[in-house]
């Protein structure tokens, strides 16, 4: 299991994840629950996991929100490069 901690997070990301909803916890799940995205260039880990949210985003109710994060493995370290979400419903799964 993968824990972040605050150094793993580098301003532009947590910029970035503000701007588009995505908490610190989301990120975290998504690397150690999520299944593998398929859209990532070589030598990078994508992963992606569908979220209850049965909240407003931007003055919309949605029922689901899809968390994307993109990170590598330098030695022992995560570094993050990217997260992004996706809100709506009825989102695929993997095996789905």
């Amino acid at each position: 299991m993968i824990h972040l901690s605050d150094a793993d997070f580098h301003p532009h990301i947590t910029a970035r994840m503000a701007q588009r909803g995505i908490t610190r916890a989301e990120v975290e799940r998504a690397i150690n629950e999520g299944w593998d995205a398929d859209d990532v260039k070589p030598g990078m880990i994508g992963k992606v996991i569908v979220l209850s949210f049965n909240a407003d985003w931007e003055n919309r109710l949605y029922a689901e929100k899809e968390v994307s994060v993109c990170f590598k493995r330098v030695e022992d370290q995560i570094v993050l490069l990217t997260a992004k979400a996706r809100y709506g419903g009825q989102f695929p799964r993997k095996g789905a």
